[in-house]
């Protein structure tokens, strides 16, 4: 027989051997929270986003876990089976741990102690930044649950710190009035999961399968995929029964007031059933009122990521923004830094392992300003612990929101969300953007009454033009009664058909951006 024709009998038996899977192995889901949220898109898009996150618009993540321990970066687990892996994370393994024959991720788990994490310490340090929420990392892909997961022993209870991560961050975040969430990366784990039953393509050790081919390890590092089931969400049933079971008793014992999918809603029915049952138990706990969030990619582009439809809950742009006004809130992701710790990692506008808080601060401010939230996860070392430069930016960051925070906290998108010579590019993975003094963003108080110009940047001549408040604008029609800096007194004005003329102090202290608070 031709090669191709082997290669399409083989496809032919692997689709037909996951047919088989998915007839000879049905779902048993549980019943789920009786209540009005049923799996049909027709019922949940009757999601309204709570208040309180309409209000909050800034939130912390820790996105950490086992991949801090080789402080080499973001997929060090998948990345150290894939030889050719372009950031060095096969060959930084091999040099400092060994091969992946005997040395895999299995060995790496207990090198993570956490022996310096204090969560009541830093959780004051997030509240001081101005953070409405905090959301701890559940599981990411390594299949590793930092919970008390009861149906999966690769557990942060049984190994590694033997804490209950999650528990811990919860009890934490509640004891500082701060909303809880956590971050499910699991569903993808199956297919994310497969380069470990591989082996090396050349060397010394070419042909020697790696440790994720052995049976022993399966329910680490997952059985082996059918022939063509690598998208990023497994088309396996089994894997699906897992996630469900996994995530619902995550959902149940430490009940988040926001539950994040790294990707779209997952597996289909499964997934909506699972979403129904958060919805409906939150309603239930709340007194009938639903106060969950649940947050999910729009990856309608990108086949095999799960189901997108607008209105089942809140869109969420990883490391990205929107280039306009959403009318429902909306969220982006982003971090510091790498999403693990890297000690080698260099950001874009320091050059540097982390942020500045200049970027950290126009990067919200041109968020909100849209109607999103900014969740920022803060890297921590693999003991736990945050570095002195992290502890400078929180502080930065929280001395900024002393003064500022009006304008952001519990604030509403005006009519345009801004003006001025930069703009935002939207989607995923777009967010090094230089903002300057004629860059201004919008936002208002909830009553409509006060409206906040947010001037990213310090002009050299004190004086600040407001372009979109000119003179007979069809914007604000009435008159200016009064502009004053936000933590500090009234301005002098001027109205022309150039603009709302404003001059600032002589002896303004301005850093990174300020508001105008203008009636």
């Amino acid at each position: 027989m031709k090669p191709g024709k082997i290669q399409f009998t083989a496809l032919l038996l692997g689709l037909s051997l996951a047919a088989a899977v998915a007839q000879t192995n049905p779902l048993k889901l549980p019943p789920i929270a009786e209540g009005p949220f049923k799996a049909n898109w027709n019922s949940l898009t009757n999601y309204q986003t709570p208040e309180w996150f309409r209000d909050a618009k800034f939130g912390i993540w820790s996105h950490w876990g086992p991949q801090a321990v080789p402080m080499a970066g973001d997929w060090y687990a998948k990345h150290m089976y894939v030889q050719s892996n372009p950031r060095g994370q096969y060959q930084h393994h091999l040099t400092n741990y060994g091969h992946a024959s005997t040395n895999g991720w299995k060995d790496i788990i207990p090198l993570w102690k956490a022996e310096k994490w204090n969560p009541d310490r830093l959780m004051a340090l997030y509240k001081q930044a101005g953070a409405k929420y905090f959301v701890s990392m559940g599981s990411h892909h390594d299949n590793f649950s930092l919970w008390n997961d009861k149906s999966h022993q690769w557990n942060a209870i049984n190994m590694g710190p033997r804490r209950d991560v999650v528990g811990e961050w919860q009890k934490a975040a509640r004891k500082q009035g701060l909303k809880f969430g956590v971050s499910e990366h699991l569903g993808a784990s199956f297919t994310w999961w497969q380069p470990s039953h591989g082996k090396d393509t050349n060397g010394p050790l070419a042909g020697v399968s790696y440790d994720g081919a052995d049976p022993k390890w399966q329910n680490l590092y997952h059985w082996p995929a059918a022939p063509g089931d690598t998208a990023w969400y497994s088309t396996d049933p089994r894997w699906h029964q897992q996630w469900f079971t996994r995530i619902k008793q995550l959902v149940d014992d430490y009940k988040p007031d926001l539950l994040y999918s790294d990707g779209a809603l997952p597996f289909g029915e499964t997934g909506r059933t699972l979403l129904a049952h958060y919805y409906n138990a939150n309603k239930s706990d709340h007194r009938g009122k639903l106060e969950a969030v649940y947050c999910l990619k729009d990856w309608r582009t990108s086949p095999g990521h799960g189901d997108y439809v607008e209105g089942i809950g809140v869109q969420d742009v990883e490391r990205g923004g929107l280039s306009s006004i959403k009318p429902e809130p909306w969220q982006t992701d982003t971090s510091i830094g790498d999403w693990f710790y890297n000690k080698n990692w260099k950001t874009k506008d320091t050059g540097t392992m982390y942020r500045s808080p200049k970027w950290v601060i126009h990067t919200l401010v041109d968020v909100v300003s849209k109607n999103g939230n900014m969740l920022l996860n803060v890297v921590q070392r693999p003991d736990g612990s945050i570095d002195p430069e992290v502890e400078q930016l929180l502080a930065e960051i929280a001395s900024w929101m002393r003064v500022n925070g009006q304008a952001i906290f519990e604030t509403r998108p005006w009519l345009l969300y801004g003006e001025g010579d930069t703009k935002v590019a939207g989607g995923h993975f777009k967010e090094d953007f230089t903002f300057g003094a004629r860059d201004i963003r919008f936002t208002q108080s909830k009553d409509g009454k006060t409206l906040y110009a947010i001037v990213l940047g310090i002009p050299k001549d004190g004086q600040v033009t407001v372009k979109s408040l000119a003179a007979n604008s069809a914007n604000w029609p009435g008159k200016i009664g009064s502009v004053r800096l936000v933590g500090g007194g009234k301005l002098k004005f001027t109205r022309d058909e150039a603009g709302l003329q404003v001059t600032l102090p002589e002896k303004f202290e301005g850093k990174i951006a300020f508001a105008l608070k203008i009636k």
